[in-house]
């Protein structure tokens, strides 16, 4: 076979095979389709301002021209005209033309992103896959809402305990998170403490410790006071958050489910210099039974989450989110990057599909052709074979998620 028909047979397995999109999120519901703007396909930045600029990125200018393609509209057309024709279009026909080319045979969806009332539920999403969505459970929503129930019954009950509260949030919390390992329908856990508190997690099993009582005594008091009041509750105090995330991490551990860390590329609630990898170093360490995937290519500090993937047994991993959000350049760099330590059988994709049908759309394709191109120019130098470059792309679209997350499939290749 020569370079040319290498080539030809490369391209052909990489826009066919099955891909599971190991970390998703749900669409908006029809009803709620214009809850978000659009522009959050193409740019994590929020407010009116930002969200105006995105449209004047690169990964917005192609992101313009493949969806055009998609819907069938001039090459010419700009932002305003693509967003004008998925108005016009049946919700239902605008899913089906956006999942229809992806091949994703199996969604991982992380269902608490929040706004549950705007979004459908995980198996929704089952009618565009050939094999059942799993959930994903985002830890953080899960401790939020035992603690809600914690101090909702003390208030019922006409009390209020911290002393009572904290233990029973900590037998709540680990009597949820063994249901939820134990549960069939539940591929792993995804904590989102690089949001909330950054990744810089301590190592505690207890928030009745003696160093620390009094403080989270007061702080329990403090929050069920801000919810009955207002009814808001948001975890974002270091030592409770690192408790979720090590009990987390044990269950997990025990139970052989992965766990989640978004790392990297977000909004502007994280801080930047708290979202590398790198600090999550001493958790990976305490867990070494508890599988680690680390999201989002962890951009930009790919090069970090590569080097964690390279020598700790128990990190993997995702290439996602980087499609739509980076430039063509951008996201061949970051493929680049991830293959240049981390071990090919402990890499994953993922679309970070939300909200909008075309984010599965796009971060389907943008992967596909980043991927590709990488591999070619491989290829050409000499530098890999055919059958390696080939083991290479299965694995990271379907092979090392069924191995890693024990969905026990079987990939469904369709001509």
């Amino acid at each position: 076979m020569d370079m040319s028909e290498d080539i030809r047979e490369l391209s052909r397995v990489v826009f066919s095979y099955p891909a599971i999109d190991n970390h998703a999120h749900a669409f908006l519901r029809e009803e709620h389709k214009d809850a978000f703007p659009f522009e959050g396909l193409v740019s994590e930045a929020s407010g009116e301002k930002a969200s105006q600029d995105a449209t004047t990125t690169m990964a917005c200018y192609r992101a313009i021209a493949q969806l055009a393609k998609l819907f069938g509209l001039a090459p010419s057309v700009d932002w305003e005209a693509v967003k004008r024709h998925r108005q016009e279009l049946p919700y239902d026909q605008l899913c089906r033309l956006c999942m229809g080319s992806t091949r994703i045979q199996c969604i991982l969806i992380d269902d608490g992103l929040g706004c549950t009332d705007n979004t459908y539920p995980y198996q929704w999403h089952d009618q565009f896959t050939a094999s059942p969505t799993k959930r994903i459970v985002r830890v953080e929503a899960l401790a939020e809402e035992i603690l809600k129930r914690g101090i909702e019954a003390q208030f019922v009950a006409g009390e209020l305990s911290p002393s009572k509260l904290s233990h029973r949030f900590m037998s709540g919390l680990e009597a949820a998170l063994t249901t939820a390992a134990t549960d069939s329908e539940v591929a792993g856990f995804k904590s989102i403490a690089c949001y909330r508190t950054g990744l810089n997690v301590s190592l505690t099993t207890s928030l009745l410790d003696d160093g620390v009582i009094n403080e989270i005594e007061q702080l329990l008091t403090k929050l069920s006071l801000l919810y009955m009041t207002k009814r808001e509750l948001r975890l974002a105090h270091k030592e409770i958050n690192d408790y979720v995330v090590n009990v987390t991490m044990r269950i997990a551990g025990e139970h052989g489910k992965p766990v989640q860390f978004h790392t990297g590329l977000g909004d502007n609630d994280i801080t930047l210099t708290l979202s590398s990898p790198a600090h999550l170093q001493p958790l990976i360490k305490a867990y070494p039974a508890t599988k680690i995937v680390l999201l989002h290519s962890s951009y930009p500090y790919t090069k970090e989450a590569g080097y964690l993937t390279a020598v700790y047994e128990n990190v993997y991993l995702d290439f996602g989110e980087i499609f739509p959000f980076l430039s063509a350049d951008g996201q061949r760099q970051v493929v680049r990057q991830v293959l240049e330590l981390a071990p090919t059988n402990k890499i994953m994709w993922s679309t970070d599909g939300h909200y909008w049908p075309e984010s599965y759309y796009l971060g389907t394709l943008q992967a596909r052709q980043a991927l590709f191109e990488v591999l070619e120019s491989s290829i050409r130098r000499w530098e890999l074979t055919l059958p390696q470059a080939i083991s290479i792309v299965k694995g990271a679209l379907f092979d090392n998620a069924n191995r890693i997350y024990n969905l026990g499939l079987e990939p469904i290749v369709v001509p």
